[in-house]
């Protein structure tokens, strides 16, 4: 039997600092193998590990995964209970590794109304990796642009109410560090898998100026070739932020 081609690891001149992810096509990749739908959940996290380590190759600083949105919720009970499932299973076996791998991970959205079980496995992960400094992988849970935006006009306000912010001095820059990523620089590249031309309510204001490249790959199917193709477009563009 032939050996298989190990995907290459490209040298690439320009690799964005920041790399955002829609991972779509789980359950279409499952109904095309005959396979439920929770098996492609199981497959795209499979993904995930591949791209994290290809970012850590490539020298990537952040990789944003959209892993659950606020519509999400919308979806059988059965699925959201496995999705929770294989969430709070993912952190317990990949806490280790992603430590071993100098791999700091965060999350973004509205984590409160996860179940507790994922919100305490969330924050031991969280808790374990804190000291690390090479990629931090941010997981985007029960997010929505939207709904983000809502929040920091909330948050604002408050400081408005508090008199900690005079409102005349609101600009894009200080609002941003109302948002859930105000810890974090806006992603250079935004990845859609499945071929949908579309956002989804997925960071919103952040990628008012991204480069967006979309592959007509199942996430379950996007590898490492793949990834690394996509920062290859990325790299071959020119990024005017509405300059000349």
């Amino acid at each position: 039997m032939a050996k298989k081609e190990e995907p290459s690891n490209p040298e690439i001149a320009n690799v964005p600092k920041h790399i955002a992810i829609i991972m779509d096509g789980n359950g279409r990749w499952a109904n095309e193998q005959g396979k439920p739908r929770t098996e492609g959940h199981r497959a795209g996290a499979r993904t995930v590990r591949q791209v994290a380590e290809a970012c850590g190759e490539l020298g990537v600083a952040y990789l944003t995964l959209y892993a659950f949105s606020s519509e999400n919720w919308k979806r059988p009970k059965s699925e959201i209970q496995a999705l929770m499932t294989l969430l709070e299973r993912f952190l317990k076996s990949q806490t280790k590794e992603m430590h071993k791998n100098n791999i700091r991970l965060q999350a973004i959205g509205r984590l409160t109304d996860l179940p507790d079980k994922c919100q305490r496995a969330l924050h031991e992960s969280i808790e374990q990796t804190s000291q690390n400094d090479g990629l931090t992988l941010i997981l985007a849970l029960n997010y929505g642009a939207r709904e983000e935006i809502i929040d920091g006009v909330r948050s604002v306000l408050r400081h408005v109410q508090d008199g900690l912010l005079d409102p005349a001095m609101l600009d894009p820059q200080i609002f941003s560090k109302h948002l859930y990523t105000r810890y974090y620089p806006d992603p250079d590249l935004l990845i859609r898998t499945s071929g949908e031309m579309r956002i989804s309510n997925f960071l919103l204001w952040q990628i008012s100026y991204s480069e967006i490249v979309i592959s007509d790959k199942f996430w379950p199917e996007f590898g490492k070739d793949d990834f690394f193709k996509a920062v290859e477009e990325y790299s071959r563009r020119q990024r005017r932020f509405g300059g000349l």
